[in-house]
């Protein structure tokens, strides 16, 4: 699988909150609302997506190598994508979606 590291900060198009860059990862969602941008088409980094739609925080899964990772859905075009939760995103949003069931 093919990954380019993009770590930058940015303004979250959902809550306008300024997202830091993250240590040791790429962040690629709001630390606050947990809400990302479909700007990604074919693996992490790309930046190829001509959809650029909102990227709905659906839920919360786990997994063994990565730990919690969370559920985005594209509210324009309905793309799910996985993406690992961060250490300093809001703990008690991810614990609400950890009720939604999985896609």
């Amino acid at each position: 699988m093919n990954f380019i590291v993009i770590n930058e900060p940015f303004q979250c198009l959902n809550c306008g909150a300024k997202v830091p860059t993250q240590k040791g990862s790429c962040r690629n969602h709001c630390q606050v609302c947990l809400y990302s941008r479909h700007v990604d088409a074919e693996f992490p980094g790309d930046r190829a997506s001509q959809c650029e739609g909102l990227m709905a925080p659906t839920g919360l899964t786990q997994s063994g190598k990565k730990g919690w990772i969370l559920l985005h859905q594209c509210i324009k075009c309905g793309r799910t994508i996985r993406n690992k939760l961060a250490d300093d995103d809001n703990m008690d949003l991810a614990i609400a979606l950890s009720r939604n069931p999985l896609p």
